[in-house]
């Protein structure tokens, strides 16, 4: 049981490191996006891609102590948690999401940028959202 707690324990916390970064980047893009001076757009530039870069291995933790809690559990509990496969549904939308991060931060590198700071300002709330129904799935545990 300690393992599991610890599991737990470090799941949340790489969790928590992931979003403050996946919570900033786009408010970046935001920034970025609405820029037009080539010194800002150069700093923008380096700021995106050690801010992704930096978060990423907090994403692959997080999953890695994630799959380390669902194996420690058991298969039977993964089998009657419906509420679970639809919290990794949700968590898969997040990878998808990060994935999309990468192909943005693609995007400004090459001056490819086509999107409006009112794309980046809604897309920054996707996470939010996403999170929010994570929490409530994992404390509630409907279903």
């Amino acid at each position: 049981m300690t393992s599991i707690l610890v599991y737990k324990a470090l799941h949340v916390f790489f969790m928590v490191a992931w979003f403050a970064g996946i919570f900033y980047l786009p408010r970046l893009f935001v920034y970025h996006a609405s820029t037009t001076s080539p010194d800002c757009d150069a700093e923008f530039k380096v700021m995106e891609r050690r801010l992704l870069y930096f978060v990423t291995p907090f994403a692959i933790l997080t999953l890695l102590f994630g799959v380390l809690l669902i194996y420690s559990y058991g298969a039977a509990w993964f089998k009657t948690s419906s509420w679970l496969h639809y919290k990794l549904l949700l968590v898969l939308l997040l990878y998808v999401y990060h994935a999309w991060c990468f192909k943005l931060l693609a995007d400004f590198k090459h001056n490819r940028n086509r999107r409006s700071p009112r794309f980046y300002r809604i897309f920054n709330e996707m996470p939010v959202l996403i999170l929010l129904a994570v929490v409530l799935l994992a404390y509630l545990k409907p279903l």
